[in-house]
Formats: structure tokens, sequence, C-alpha cells
């Protein structure tokens, strides 16, 4: 059977960057649209109200965690052009910013202030989507929306469900470490991260991984699981059953509580490495 024609949803950061960029070159014949979600958008505050409650919850101590992860890969996306010629790296699909990859393989693609809108319903319509894929997407997916397409949808999860379901799951992990890392393939449903269970690995990684990294490295790995199930997907013409787990507690974004701990343990969020990676995001495959 041909495989499902995705709807691919993505908010592209240092995270996912790599892997998503590779996973879109390499399915780009089965890729309906990608939509790109606008991290700035007015319904969910707009840059400075979500910096407000960042502060409010979490304290100026993950502001570096948002700016490595987010903040400078959307400062650097417009320099692409420059770094890839000084870097010779313009035609690996790796260093090329996802709205400018997807138009080079004559993927639509969509910016997405409101994935339960009409202008999104209109477009898994339009463009006779099958199958929904989040990979890093920071928007909840309603019930309407995921019955919208055959075979509903799947979502990559940095972590090792049903343990850590939310946000950030690699801070979490850190933060219970080093054990507990891992990557899961789940079924999207209504409630957050609590879809039947395709696939999962728990991985082992470097003692001195910061829950940035980890997170990379993840959704790298993921990327290889993602590729096997849909190749079931293809064959059977159908989405697995999957294992439902229970639903344990949301791990919401992090207090200033949890963070004054991983200080005191000498465990990190960021590093300067984390940092070089995501200033180079655009020059290196």
């Amino acid at each position: 059977m041909p495989a499902p024609r995705l709807a691919l949803f993505a908010l592209e950061a240092l995270p996912n960057a790599r892997a998503v960029r590779r996973f879109v070159a390499d399915h780009s014949a089965e890729i309906a649209f990608v939509g790109l979600s606008n991290a700035e958008r007015p319904n969910a505050g707009g840059f400075f109200g979500q910096i407000r409650r960042h502060l409010a919850r979490s304290g100026p101590a993950f502001l570096p965690y948002l700016g490595v992860n987010f903040g400078l890969p959307d400062l650097m996306r417009p320099l692409a052009p420059l770094t890839q010629r000084l870097s010779d790296s313009r035609d690996a699909p790796e260093a090329t910013p996802l709205a400018a990859l997807c138009r080079r393989l004559g993927i639509p693609t969509l910016t997405v202030d409101d994935v339960n809108g009409p202008e999104i319903a209109q477009a898994l319509r339009d463009y006779e989507a099958e199958l929904i894929l989040t990979f890093h997407f920071d928007q909840i997916l309603s019930g309407p929306t995921l019955a919208a397409v055959p075979l509903g949808g799947l979502n990559l999860h940095p972590g090792l469900l049903p343990r850590h379901r939310g946000p950030v799951p690699t801070i979490h992990a850190l933060a219970e470490g080093p054990d507990v890392f891992g990557i899961t393939l789940h079924r999207l449903a209504v409630a957050i991260d609590a879809g039947a269970i395709l696939a999962q690995e728990a991985l082992r990684l470097p003692p001195d991984v910061t829950a940035s990294r980890a997170s990379v490295l993840l959704h790298a790995h993921g990327r290889v699981m993602l590729d096997a199930v849909l190749e079931v997907i293809a064959r059977t013409g159908r989405v697995p059953e999957g294992r439902v787990a229970p639903i344990l507690p949301y791990c919401p974004f992090p207090s200033r509580a949890l963070l004054r701990d991983l200080r005191r343990r000498g465990l990190k969020l960021t590093d300067a490495r984390d940092l070089t990676d995501a200033a180079v995001l655009n020059a290196r495959a």
C-alpha cells in the first residue's frame, strides 16, 4: 500500500531542527504539507506575554534555556543563506531551515497560529492529509482536528511515557536521572501525551548531558523509530493499536524550586556546547 499522506506540525528549534529537517528530506513525497507553529502567536500571549509567564513560574534562571533552545535559532534563521555559504552546507538538509527546505522540495508550508482553527481544517481537506504527525509541536490538537484525518495522529515525545508528560520532559528526567531518559512514539489523544504507546526506548545518555542536549539526542533517535512505525502503517494501511498506559501526573515547566535543586546538584539545563550548537544550526549538517 502507498504510504499515508502526512500533515507534519513542528516548532522548529534546537531540540528537533536537524532531526525534523532530515525526516522531511527523506519523506518529502509523503508529506502533504508542513505546519510551522508561530511561537509568538497572539493567542499564547505573544513574545512578551510568554516571557512574563515563564519568569513568574520559573524565574530568570530559566531564560538561558529558552534563549539557547528557541531564541537564538530564531535569530540565526534569517542569516542561514550566509552561514550556509560560508560553511559550504547549502545542499545539506540538516543545515537548511525547515521553511526553506520545504520550498526546495515543493512542500507547502503554513504558519500555524491555531492548529484547531478553520485554516488548518481547510488545509487538511485541501491537501488530503491522511495522518497527522507532531514533531516537537507546542499546540494541543482537539478531538475534531484529530478526527479530520482518516488515521488520526502520532506524536514523538522525548520522554518515557507515561512519565514526564508535558512540554519539557528532559528537564524532569535530568532531575530524576540518569536512567529515565528515553523516547516514545504514541498516538495523539485529546489528553496531553496520553495516547496509546506505539514504540518506546530508554537511552543511557552521557553523564554530562544537559536537558537541551538530551532533547536533541532523543529527537534524533526517535526519528529512526518513527521511520519504522511509518513502514508498518504503509504496509498494513492502519495505525497499530499500541499499548494503553495509565495517565500519570502532568510535568509542567519547571518551578523555581526545581531549578534551584538542579543547580545545587551541578545539573545543567544548557551549557556553552549547546549555545554553539544553536549558533551553527544552519551551518553544520
